[in-house]
């Protein structure tokens, strides 16, 4: 018998009996294309979650700090003679008194060897213009502090904050930094004696627009965005729902419907600077809708708003299973009642996600509203949709464009404020959609 070693090509060492068949090398790539893509696929996550967290850290990192701002302690006394000279001790003169020279006289009298006017200049600037405001709502508040003494913590002035929180470098050259030599020393005096503290910032959560960074608060924005955003949902989410169920229920499949339907489509892909046009030349100057008030901008937003929710609409419809309605239809219930008591209910979650999330992009847009004069200098809170009022991202836009360096962390803490708020709708939109969504 012949040894099998010694037949060729039937040793069981051959090559040829390992080499792989054309379908097992096709096998073999295919698998390694499978591998590649996915790898590709949690490769792009990753890049994405590292850039968001880098997005995240940066505006944290930029705006934390405008929650809380310096203040100086100072020993004031309320003057009578300062506050009502005439010797009226009235709620009105009280009101319009001169608070400014009531610390400005604390000052002076914590540093008595600043005698030239240039030096008191100098000595002032480092309490803001606030510090009168809140001296005031003092007095008002207990109008019997009057010829009184009292132990205040004031305003300090954006670069005094600056300086406290590290943003303005004391080594550098007096002509480079807003802050001189002689007012680092008054600053250092009032630390060594423990007078000088960072607390919780109020005035950024309780008032508008101002020129100076210390008064800059987002009240008034996040006022302005309220009104907006409820004259939005007022009019967009009836439209929409009404929109949607009459294409989807009620109108008859034609040439009509579909161009329609296309139009629709199309209008969620226009840029929101178009509907910013329309809402210039029609509901401003047409129609006479006052400027800058939430109600121009809400119209505008609801316009934009409208495709995206018959869209989600629709779909939310259409996922409802045409047994519901067959059997609706069979026990004798009308057209109108199998939509109103039945598929509306079911779709109900799909609607009111789509909602939230048409609401969250119209939260966040800016160029329709600068194109109706909603970028104005508003001071004052508004009150009512018929207001001058600004909204959040363009309060954004207004102080990213200021050259005070306060302002920069001013813009990150109002996004991170405009973030919160897209979270939480987002939020909402996902709990609706878990907590009334059926399975078929």
């Amino acid at each position: 018998m012949t040894d099998a070693a010694h037949v060729p090509g039937g040793g069981p060492h051959d090559p040829a009996l390992k080499r792989p068949t054309l379908d097992e090398r096709r096998l073999r790539r295919r698998y390694a294309a499978e591998r590649r893509f996915k790898a590709y696929g949690v490769a792009a996550i990753a890049i994405a979650m590292v850039a968001l967290v880098w997005l995240l850290f940066s505006i944290v990192a930029q705006g934390y700090q405008a929650f809380v701002h310096t203040h100086i302690k100072l020993d004031v006394f309320f003057d009578a003679e300062l506050l009502h000279p005439s010797g009226r001790n009235t709620p009105e003169s009280l009101a319009g008194a001169n608070y400014g020279a009531v610390y400005k006289k604390a000052l002076r009298d914590r540093f008595g060897d600043v005698k030239k006017r240039r030096d008191r200049r100098s000595l002032y600037a480092l309490l803001s213009q606030g510090a009168e405001d809140d001296l005031r709502d003092m007095v008002l508040a207990d109008p019997s502090i009057v010829d009184t003494g009292q132990a205040v913590w004031l305003t300090a002035s954006d670069h005094v904050d600056m300086l406290v929180k590290g943003k303005i470098e004391r080594d550098r050259p007096e002509r480079e930094r807003p802050i001189k030599d002689r007012q680092l020393a008054w600053i250092d005096a009032l630390m060594a004696d423990d007078r000088v503290e960072t607390r919780f910032n109020t005035r950024f959560f309780s008032s508008g627009a101002s020129r100076e960074p210390e008064l800059a608060g987002v009240w008034g924005a996040i006022m302005g965005s309220i009104f907006t955003m409820m004259v939005t949902l007022l009019l967009s989410f009836p439209v929409g729902v009404g929109a949607a169920v009459y294409l989807e229920e009620f109108a008859p499949r034609n040439r009509w419907t579909d161009l329609i339907e296309v139009n629709i489509n199309n209008l969620a892909a226009v840029p929101s600077i178009v509907f910013g046009l329309l809402g210039l030349a029609v509901i401003l100057n047409f129609f006479g809708v006052p400027r800058s008030a939430p109600l121009a901008g809400g119209m505008v937003l609801a316009l934009m708003t409208l495709p995206t929710i018959i869209i989600a609409t629709r779909a939310a419809l259409k996922a409802v299973p045409p047994s519901i309605r067959e059997a609706a239809l069979g026990i004798g219930a009308s057209k109108l009642q199998v939509i109103t008591h039945h598929v509306l209910p079911l779709a109900l979650p799909g609607i009111l996600t789509g909602t939230i999330i048409g609401m969250a992009q119209a939260l966040g847009e800016t160029a329709p509203l600068l194109m109706i004069g909603m970028v104005a200098f508003i001071v004052d809170i508004p009150t009512d949709p018929l207001s001058p009022a600004t909204v959040l991202p363009v309060q954004i836009y207004l102080w990213s464009d200021m050259p005070e360096r306060s302002f920069v962390e001013k813009t990150s803490a109002a996004i991170m404020i405009l973030l919160a708020f897209l979270v939480v709708m987002n939020a909402v939109a996902i709990y609706l959609r878990r907590r009334f969504e059926r399975r078929w």
